[in-house]
């Protein structure tokens, strides 16, 4: 038996570098070990949950692209570039998450690797999984140098669904420790989410195992409640914990409840089931008496992103893990404002009205936007890196970085960008409190915006939310767990009737499946589950919520197409479109036309002139037209396309095309308490790039019956002399209005962020000249300076000044 275990520990050792943690880890044999080493080019068997670690390393460099190093044997190593080929580049870059890859580079590019040279002579077929099942000399058998080390440029194009993501400088061996929760130790407090109190437990084999508290400080407090997604912590009444245990040692002879190495009760009996005697005491007693102490002298200096980072020791092999003189570490986290139960609290709890998240999916991620000048901008991507992601992550009421994410992976922003090189400690309250440099628009590109991913309270919103029938895991018929008058719970059906893109944006989020791509008024082709009740009526959401429980709906289930066929269901989509009109480009070219009426039966005909041009004595006379360009952008990450198939586009014969949309924009005349003086609908003459930024293909042209769309970093331009392209202004009297332009107004097409497709313009008209001021998209301005703008001198008299 001794024997077998040995062996079972050199091969552990082999695999992961941490002989001593997976040596205490096992405890029966194993018919795969085994002394002798593989004489195979690849590495020694690993187990096939086990994937093989690879990242992007170097300096400078894009999200995409860098050196590759890879993690064998407990330790960071890179591959040497002989026999190099695009082959490898595109295995490598589909470990990485992209979908393939663009180029690869030799002779260390992107710098020189330290440590081992894993791999040499690598001949991959280009189909592998994982560059390990390649041809190669086998592990830690090279001839190079560091002077020869291979990198990779992929195609910025993630695989869908692709979970892990390349994370620059997150220098963590997760191996060391996978997971942290809290447990608490008072019973009620298991009914409330978020867990903001209780037992820090990390995952160890098949339980959980503790820290023992000696030399315990509030940063490694810190630390831990970051991970959990809580941006500030809370100094832990000690003496309560103390005198529980005290309390219960006197009550309790001996333990009376299985507890498993983990230090998880096996007994599944419910709380009200227990004696009298199971007070939080009791169980503090017990389970501190089967605790497994894993972590002692943890050293947390409070601003590392995760507990692995910090200095700390783990228990050693065959040692009695006891934590003498101390306790199981308990902290106590401060949630942000968006979690916390108590409204009274959230008042107290302000987050900064100065940073933002923009065009994320889920809570806590997004292009991190900051406010300057009363307008907001985007912080460039050079040297960002966890430390400042985190700043900006706990600033806005989160835990700390869960990714720090350059190249624009939550899509472009549209103006300014006021940071480059934010070199955050980790300490800092705001972002603003780090050093950063000033930039020019030579610096940085809006391709280069940097984002990040926080840590959230864990809530289980998910659990109470699934999709039924459809053909993959991101679309579905929508189900909800509802309880009865006897707390009894099941699922039932959503009613469809006002069921739109917004709520099926708040589905999407809750199920964690990204951005809602269609919701559906109909379900009748995904029905192949057994529920039929509809529990759910009347969802109005603001598209903001976390949960479908959170939005407006019926008290009472008022449904009047009741059949299962009738409920909601969604198609969710990891990634989106996020069209931006040119606000400046508008200021520049608007002019007034005064346009003799035989040159508008067309216009007439599209329904872009107001009402009163019908009773105008036809072909004679003309009307007055506000013209400009609108230039339409995609910043987001998916093209735009019409929402209607190709099948069912309208020919045009006046103008010689396809509509693809009944309704593309709205063009709008305001007065000051906002009603409509003049208006014009704008349907998508045709949706094609008419150009695009460097490096991007255009994919989209409307000639020749082309497919209609947007592609992702090109843009669609309207010039002011096309037919449509205008207001009907005839009607208006001189004055002081806004201009508003709303695109895709209806939200039939899905968006990653909605709250920017409006654009407003002060507009001043003596009746016979037009001026334009301070045009910008609509969350572009702070509060204070967009309640400056609908104070615009004259506006609420509506006179010329």
């Amino acid at each position: 038996m001794e024997k077998s275990r040995c062996r079972q520990q050199l091969a552990f050792s082999l695999l992961f570098g941490l002989w001593f943690t997976y040596c205490l880890a096992q405890t029966t044999p194993s018919n795969t070990a085994t002394p002798t080493p593989t004489p195979s080019p690849s590495p020694s068997p690993k187990p096939q949950t086990e994937k093989l670690k690879v990242r992007l390393a170097g300096y400078p460099r894009k999200h995409n692209e860098g050196r590759i190093e890879l993690f064998y044997k407990g330790e960071w190593g890179t591959i040497c570039d002989d026999d190099f080929t695009i082959a490898n580049a595109n295995v490598l870059c589909r470990q990485l998450g992209f979908t393939s890859a663009t180029g690869w580079t030799h002779s260390a590019k992107y710098g020189k690797g330290q440590g081992k040279i894993w791999l040499d002579n690598v001949l991959c077929n280009g189909g592998e999984k994982s560059i390990e099942f390649c041809k190669s000399r086998g592990w830690g058998n090279s001839d190079c140098t560091h002077d020869e080390d291979a990198g990779v440029v992929c195609k910025d194009e993630r695989i869908p669904g692709f979970v892990d993501s390349n994370v620059i400088d997150a220098h963590v061996d997760e191996n060391k420790i996978e997971e942290v929760r809290l447990r608490p130790v008072v019973s009620m407090a298991k009914k409330r989410l978020p867990i903001t109190e209780g037992v820090v437990e990390v995952k160890y084999k098949d339980g959980w195992a503790q820290i023992c508290d000696l030399g315990w400080t509030i940063k490694n407090t810190r630390v831990v409640c970051g991970m959990l997604g809580f941006p500030h912590e809370k100094k832990v009444n000690k003496n309560f914990y103390k005198r529980l245990k005290k309390r219960a040692a006197e009550k309790v002879s001996r333990p009376k409840v299985n507890v498993s190495a983990g230090g998880r009760p096996t007994s599944k009996a419910k709380p009200n089931s227990k004696s009298k005697q199971s007070s939080p005491g009791k169980r503090l007693y017990l389970e501190r008496q089967k605790n497994y102490f894993y972590l002692h002298s943890v050293a947390c200096t409070g601003t590392e992103i995760h507990l692995a980072a910090c200095p700390l020791e783990f228990s050693k092999p065959n040692a009695t893990s006891t934590c003498n003189g101390g306790m199981a570490a308990v902290v106590s986290c401060m949630p942000g404002p968006l979690f916390m139960q108590h409204s009274g609290l959230k008042k107290k709890l302000k987050t900064s009205s100065n940073v933002r998240l923009k065009g994320g999916a889920k809570v806590g991620e997004g292009r991190v936007e900051v406010l300057k000048d009363n307008e907001w901008g985007t912080v460039c991507d050079d040297r960002w890196n966890l430390q400042s992601a985190s700043v900006v992550c706990r600033e806005l009421g989160f835990g700390s970085a869960k990714e720090a994410l350059t190249g624009a992976r939550m899509g472009q922003g549209m103006g300014p960008i006021y940071m480059n090189e934010v070199k955050c400690l980790g300490t800092e309250r705001s972002i603003w409190n780090c050093p950063f440099k000033n930039i020019t628009s030579e610096d940085c590109q809006h391709m280069e915006d940097a984002a990040v991913r926080c840590n959230v309270p864990y809530m289980g919103l998910e659990n109470s939310i699934r999709l039924t029938g459809g053909r993959t895991r991101y679309e579905g018929r929508v189900e909800v767990l509802s309880s009865d008058s006897n707390g009894t719970q099941s699922w039932g059906l959503i009613c469809g009737e006002t069921w739109t893109p917004r709520e099926a944006r708040v589905a999407c989020r809750q199920l964690g499946l990204g951005y809602a791509n269609q919701g559906l008024q109909e379900t009748w082709y995904w029905d192949s589950s057994n529920v039929t009740e509809m529990v759910m009526s009347g969802v109005k959401c603001t598209g903001n919520e976390m949960s479908l429980s959170q939005c407006q709906h019926h008290k009472t289930v008022s449904c009047q197409k009741s059949a299962a066929k009738f409920s909601a269901g969604v198609i969710c989509s990891d990634t989106a479109s996020d069209l931006v009109l040119n606000a400046p480009l508008v200021q520049q070219t608007v002019y007034i036309e005064d346009r003799p009426l035989h040159m508008l039966y067309c216009a007439a005909e599209e329904d872009c002139l107001s009402k009163s041009a019908a009773k105008a004595n036809w072909p004679y006379g003309h009307r007055r037209l506000l013209r400009f360009s609108s230039q339409i952008h995609n910043i987001g990450r998916a093209d735009f396309k019409p929402k209607a198939g190709r099948h069912s586009w309208v020919w045009h014969a006046c103008h010689g095309h396809y509509h693809s949309m009944d309704i593309f924009t709205h063009y709008d005349l305001l007065n000051a308490n906002g009603t409509k003086v003049a208006e014009g609908h704008k349907a998508s003459f045709c949706l094609e790039d008419t150009d695009c930024q460097e490096g991007v293909s255009k994919r989209y042209e409307c000639a020749n019956f082309g497919d209609q769309g947007i592609t992702v970093g090109c843009w669609d331009l309207y010039r002011h002399d096309i037919d449509c392209q205008w207001i009907d202004i005839t009607d208006v009297r001189p004055g002081n209005y806004i201009l508003q332009v709303v695109i895709n107004p209806n939200h039939e097409v899905a968006e990653s962020d909605f709250t920017n497709n409006a654009m407003k313009c002060n507009c001043k008209y003596d009746g016979h000249r037009i001026w334009l001021h301070n045009c910008h998209i609509g969350d572009a301005f702070s509060e204070e300076a967009e309640r400056r703008f609908e104070k615009y001198p004259g506006q609420l008299n509506n006179q010329v000044s």
